[in-house]
């Protein structure tokens, strides 16, 4: 086994440098055999997209109803309230309700049936209130 002692020192001189390479924070650089630096290699990027960014909008509607069938709205954008107890007619929030989903819809339809019953006893009440006053008007001959 004769070895050549420059020879020797030439190879462990590049072994060196490629370790102090990686150890100094280098990566991503590779030592050539005569020693100098590469440039890293680059990888592919994240490729942008092309699409229009949506931007979203944030607006809460609350729409309230009492069982008498009376309905009002709120609108707010943000925390700004734009709108605030606007009387809504309950025609219109039925056809509303229509539109957007069939649960929102049953669970509205619950509520106006119920206002439309208060509603029809209300005025059987009241029909019948009407007789008794046109009688006693008629009892005091007119």
């Amino acid at each position: 086994m004769s070895a050549d002692p420059a020879a020797a020192a030439d190879s462990t001189d590049q072994a060196g440098a490629a370790e102090n390479g990686a150890e100094s924070g280098d990566s991503g650089r590779r030592a050539t055999p005569s020693g100098e630096k590469e440039a890293p290699a680059r990888g592919r990027g994240r490729k942008q997209s092309s699409a229009r960014k949506t931007r979203t909008v944030a607006l809460t509607l609350t729409v309230t109803g009492t069982a008498e069938g009376d309905w009002q709205a709120d609108l707010v954008h943000g925390t700004n309230r734009l709108v605030r107890g606007m009387p809504i007619p309950a025609a219109a929030v039925a056809r509303a309700a229509k539109e957007l989903h069939p649960d929102i819809e049953s669970g509205i339809e619950a509520v106006l049936s119920e206002a439309r019953e208060q509603h029809r006893s209300r005025m059987q009440e009241l029909e019948a209130e009407l007789e008794r006053v046109k009688r006693a008007l008629a009892d005091l001959g007119e």
